[in-house]
């Protein structure tokens, strides 16, 4: 049996329904002579007669009226699946997969959750964190369909196979103890700091941060103790061991013994939202990207410093 075409079943229903060939062109806006010759055709795809014509109009035969049957399960499930995208590009159901760093994943992130789902409440919403590679690695796998990533200006993320926005710069700020005679300035220069001690995450992008901008300065900085991560780093700074850098999305829970001030002249971090360039996002994708950038528009322009200012340290 030949390929069954769609649109003959729904004249065969129409022809049905209202008992004629005339009125079934009627009713669709067609000849009576295509709808017969449609109908003819439709019947030499099957193999069968469909419709017995009669003086008063037309019936279906026996074969017709099963394949009318066909036709209305068809529709239905035509129908339903309609009914179920519309459902997805309206944003009533359906998945919403995303990655993120755990710095971001602190601050930002947990901001751009809360304000989607108070837009998409029936919008499942999954995140999940890795490092760079690793969120590359699930972008590339399809596991996301959207991440959020970092770079900085000597190590920019060039990759056609991905789309970059810029939602914001992440500055890099000084963490000091909250009696340290730096803690209520309003800025600070790296030259300042040469004689300081540094707490440092070894083996971490904030590392290589604080060597490139003593070397810049003509120093090598003398490091006192490795933290393992930013809280940490921050009560090692509480306890009077040394000083550090810290992005300062990575400073949420910014411990009251510790003041954050702004580093003259340090490097920032761009913090990205990446996709696949070739991949079409699904709605949901589509508008948590607008969260992103609203979201991010919003925190950037709502920073302030964590001390009082005075005046800038030479």
């Amino acid at each position: 049996m030949a390929k069954l075409d769609l649109h003959r079943l729904h004249l065969l229903r129409e022809v049905h329904r209202s008992g004629s060939l005339t009125s079934a062109a009627a009713a669709l806006s067609f000849t009576t002579s295509a709808v017969s010759q449609q109908i003819a055709k439709l019947e030499h795809e099957v193999g069968v007669s469909l419709v017995d014509r009669q003086p008063r109009g037309v019936v279906l035969t026996e074969a017709g009226l099963a394949l009318v049957g066909y036709a209305d399960s068809i529709d239905r499930t035509i129908e339903a699946a309609r009914a179920e995208m519309d459902e997805f590009a309206g944003l009533r159901r359906g998945q919403l997969r995303m990655g993120t760093f755990p710095t971001v994943g602190a601050s930002l992130m947990p901001d751009v959750v809360l304000a989607f789902r108070a837009r998409h409440p029936d919008v499942a919403v999954t995140v999940i964190s890795a490092r760079r590679e690793g969120l590359l690695e699930s972008l590339r796998r399809r596991d996301v369909e959207l991440t959020l990533l970092w770079d900085y200006p000597w190590q920019e993320i060039a990759d056609e196979d991905l789309s970059l926005v810029r939602l914001m710069n992440d500055p890099t700020m000084l963490l000091v103890q909250r009696d340290h005679p730096l803690a209520g300035k309003k800025s600070v220069r790296i030259e300042a700091l040469r004689d300081q001690e540094w707490i440092v995450r070894d083996e971490h992008p904030v590392a290589d941060v604080l060597r490139r901008v003593c070397r810049e300065a003509g120093f090598e900085p003398r490091i006192a103790f490795d933290a393992n991560d930013y809280q940490e780093t921050q009560g090692m700074v509480a306890a009077g061991i040394g000083i550090a850098l810290a992005p300062q999305l990575a400073l949420s829970a910014l411990r009251p013994d510790v003041v954050a001030v702004p580093l003259a002249g340090a490097p920032k971090r761009r913090i990205l939202l990446a996709q696949l360039a070739n991949r079409r996002l699904s709605p949901a994708a589509q508008q948590a990207a607008a969260v992103f950038r609203s979201t991010a528009k919003r925190r950037a322009a709502g920073r302030i410093t964590e001390t009082p200012a005075t005046e800038e340290q030479p």
